[in-house]
Formats: structure tokens, sequence, C-alpha cells
């Protein structure tokens, strides 16, 4: 296990970039803690599997060294880096049974074969497997193809750090559950350093103990799932993180007062002068429902659209001054033919430029 430090790590694909704009991923400083788990999180070409590949010396970086530890690992090979990486398709090798895959990254190490024995057996539990355990690979599902890779990944206990890149693409939604459950747990139990690169935001926020948001090749927040929901530092981050995401409106700050859709409200914190484009953000958990009489004076109106019933709750989503809007409410709650809006507006977040302004209390 190590602790993995990116020092002005930069990368572009071009061989003489001139921009930022030029550049794959920019410049990023950051120092991954030993034993902790990390989730890189974002859409398609964010730069994600880029920062990967750096971090697992299958990608030299155009800027900026990489450290495992106090020791500069920036030109050296995956093998020279001691990690363990697990690609979004199997890599296996089909004429192995399955324990035989399991059992060759340990004797490829020299451990002794009573060990190999214990921890192929445990990660043939695992990965509930015990039973094809004599099968070779070539005849198994994708599915459990992907979940072997999985486990010649983790049954190594002396690597640097484990590396995931989207490995659960291939595999049913009720494994991919069971597979997240069951590497939060090894993870638990072994302390690995392990890094975790996803699309998807519940794979994200469940198995990582910070998560990296990443957006245009920039990372815009590393939080934990808490942070991520409760104060997004960038819009994008707001946006990506909750089913449906924040709500991000246009609107005015002046000191302890904000203006949103022609409404002013107070809040309890006090704002600097602030230029350029300054949005208001508000979960749609915290955006409430109701007719103008509960209201009063601090409902806005609101045109509902639709109403959509998921379970135990319901989205209502509508606009307010023509600015789209979500709330999530209960499945109980009536929504009126002539609804308001009501804001807790002590959990409004205020941007500028698309970043989070923090006011003073």
């Amino acid at each position: 296990m190590a602790q993995i430090t990116l020092d002005k790590l930069a990368h572009s694909y071009l061989a003489q970039p001139q921009s930022d704009a030029d550049f794959a991923l920019k410049q990023i400083d950051y120092v991954w803690e030993d034993g902790s788990a990390y989730a890189l999180l974002g859409p398609s070409g964010c730069g994600k599997t880029t920062l990967l590949n750096i971090i697992s010396g299958l990608l030299i970086p155009s800027k900026g060294n990489v450290l495992f530890d106090a020791n500069d690992v920036t030109h050296l090979s995956p093998e020279e880096r001691n990690i363990a990486q697990v690609f979004q398709f199997p890599v296996i090798y089909d004429t192995m049974t399955v324990e035989q895959n399991l059992a060759f990254p340990l004797q490829n190490r020299g451990v002794e074969k009573s060990e190999v024995n214990k921890r192929v057996s445990e990660m043939l539990d695992i990965l509930e497997l015990k039973d094809k355990a004599k099968r070779r690979a070539r005849g198994l599902s994708a599915d459990e193809k992907q979940k072997i890779s999985l486990g010649r990944g983790l049954v190594r206990y002396d690597v640097n750090a484990i590396l995931f890149d989207e490995p659960l693409t291939v595999i049913d939604p009720h494994m991919k559950w069971q597979l997240r459950t069951q590497l939060k747990e090894l993870h638990e139990q072994f302390n690995h350093t392990m890094i975790y690169v996803t699309h998807d935001q519940t794979e994200a926020l469940t198995f990582a103990d910070k998560v990296v948001v990443m957006y245009e090749g920039e990372v815009v927040q590393i939080g934990t799932p808490e942070q991520l929901f409760d104060e997004p530092e960038h819009t994008f981050v707001g946006y990506f993180i909750g089913s449906p995401g924040m709500n991000i409106l246009p609107g005015a700050v002046d000191a302890n007062a904000v203006t949103l859709a022609e409404h002013s409200f107070l809040l309890d914190r006090q704002y600097p002068m602030l230029n350029g484009s300054i949005e208001v953000g508000i979960r749609p958990e915290f955006v409430k429902v109701t007719d103008a009489t509960t209201a009063g004076s601090a409902g806005v109106p609101l045109q509902v659209s639709s109403v959509e019933n998921i379970g135990r709750h319901k989205i209502v989503r509508g606009s307010v001054n023509g600015h789209q809007i979500d709330a999530v409410v209960e499945e109980d709650v009536n929504v009126p033919a002539e609804a308001y809006a009501v804001f807790d507006t002590s959990r409004l977040n205020v941007y500028q430029d698309s970043h989070l302004v923090r006011g003073n209390n």
C-alpha cells in the first residue's frame, strides 16, 4: 500500500499543446492517502481513464510527477510500481481454470503454495465461483469472466494500489450491487489503496471514502459523498450528483439577500460583492411544493409540467419565471393546481462563474 502524490500533473495527447484547451487532463496537485478508497467520477471524455493510466504507469504525463510514498515512479512501468489493475473488460487466461487464473498472480511472485491455496479459496467464496473452480475460463459467461478479473486484482495483499477502470460494465445489475458491497468490505478488511473509475454516481458514492469529480479534463471537486451533496463546489457537481440533480437558477446577491426569479430571500450568511455570472443552487429535496395559503410570502409561483411517482417520493417538474425547477416531495403530498415553491434558504448555495462562494455567518 502507498500514499500516491500527483505533483503538478497534466497531460495532452498533442505533441505541442498551446493552451489549456489542448490538455485532456488539466493540472492537478493532490495526495491520495494510503489505504483510502477513491472514485474518479464524471462523464465520458472527462479525463478519468487518462488520470488512472498515468497513476498505473500505462501513460507518461506531459507535465508533472507521480510519487508512491516518497519515490518518483513517473517513468516506471506498472510492474515496477507494483500495482494491480482491473479493466472494463476481462483480462484472464481462457485456457486456465478459474482457480488457476486466481492463483497465477501469486505464483508469479513466489508466494508459498499453502498461502496461494488459502487466498484462492477465500476469493472463490467471495466471488461465488467455488462450484466453477475447476472449469476453464473459456466456457464462462462475460460477467463470470469479469469476476475472475476482479479476483486476480484482489487476491494480492502486497500491492501499492488496486486500480479499477469501470470494472462492472459487463456485470448484471444485481451482481453489480453485490460486488460493490464486497469491494467495500474487502477494502475495510485489507486497507488497500483503491482507485475506482466510473461514470455511475451510485457506484462512486457507495464505494468510495472520497469522490473525485471530473469535468472537461479538470478535477472540479474532491470530497465525501456528503460534501458533494450538501456543498457542490461547482455547478456541474450539483447537476451531476443527485437524481434529479441540483436546480441551478440565475440570481443576484446583495450582502445577505438573494434575488431568485424576481423574489428576494434573506439568508443567514453575508456575501461579498460578486461579479460575473451569478447563479443560485438548491437541491430538489429542499424545495417544498404547496398552495398559496400555506406558502405565504415565502412562496414563488410554480408552473407544474409533470408529476412522476417513483414509489416513496414524487418528482414535481415545473418552472419558475421560465426557469426549469424540480422538487422531490413525499408520496402523500397533494400537488395543487395553482402550486407554489418554497425554498429552504439554509440550503441555498451561491455560485460565481460556476464556482461556489461561501458566505460568512
